[in-house]
């Protein structure tokens, strides 16, 4: 009888034992995704976009206001200037500046215009509105948008969709829907003074097509401050894999010292 209590006492003991064994594995498995969540977290931030909306987003509607978002990119510095190219149809003339940041102003250039003033608060997004005369017989409008912050760090958001791709840094684009019955195009406005013009145009079109910047290296894995988002991954990798190598060293460790007792 005494040997039949031991056994069962022993079946017991074993099925209690493998909860434990599970639990333990669960845990384990739980802090490896916690970890492996915590370093993408750590790998970039959140991707930036500039956008644009409009009160009226219809073609051929007049006295429309289009409201632009840059999204802040930078821990560290702020905003001071947005240049935006205007879509055929829309002339700098045609356009004036109906809010923004205090103490920002708007520049007329040979395609498009400057808003720029004091430095806003690192990580604080820029928002200004517009006020065009007409928007254009078209189904969509796109609006090529250079970001500068005060640390001279630009971002150009003016690249579209090819071959199905969404691009990395796309331009604001705006959807509009089909003109109402009997609307017609107005007079186009007198453009900008030549000489305002041709500058204004040659320093656009050279920020358009620059080199990549440092904005387009963080979207492709940079955390913003030097470090590959594949360094800190693999830095994680490694911190598990050592403290699994110590804690199997030390569990040795104490097996050697127990036989040794013995």
């Amino acid at each position: 009888m005494s040997h039949v209590s031991h056994v069962s006492h022993g079946s017991h003991g074993s099925a209690a034992a493998r909860p434990s064994v599970l639990t333990t594995a669960r845990r384990a498995a739980l802090v490896g995704a916690t970890a492996l969540t915590a370093a993408l977290a750590l790998a970039g931030p959140a991707s930036a976009h500039a956008e644009v909306e409009a009160d009226t987003p219809r073609a051929l509607a007049t006295g429309v206001t289009l409201t632009f978002v840059s999204e802040a990119e930078s821990d560290s510095a702020g905003f001071t200037e947005l240049r935006v190219v205007l879509p055929e149809g829309i002339s700098p003339g045609d356009v004036s500046l109906d809010d923004a940041p205090e103490g920002w102003k708007l520049t007329a250039a040979g395609n498009g215009y400057t808003v720029a003033g004091p430095a806003l608060r690192p990580g604080v997004d820029a928002e200004h509105s517009i006020k065009v005369k007409q928007l254009p017989n078209a189904r969509e409008l796109v609006f090529k948008t250079v970001e500068t912050y005060s640390d001279g760090e630009i971002s150009r958001w003016i690249e579209l969709p090819t071959g199905g791709k969404e691009p990395e840094q796309p331009a604001p684009v705006l959807k509009l829907k089909a003109a109402a019955a009997g609307a017609a195009s107005l007079a186009p406005s007198p453009s900008a003074s030549t000489t305002t013009s041709a500058s204004a145009s040659a320093n656009a079109s050279a920020d358009v097509t620059r080199s990549p910047t440092p904005s387009a290296v963080r979207a492709d894995g940079d955390d913003g401050g030097g470090m590959p988002a594949g360094a800190v991954v693999g830095g994680v990798a490694a911190v598990v894999v050592a403290v699994g190598g110590g804690a199997w060293w030390l569990a040795g460790r104490r097996r050697r010292s127990t036989a040794a007792q013995s």
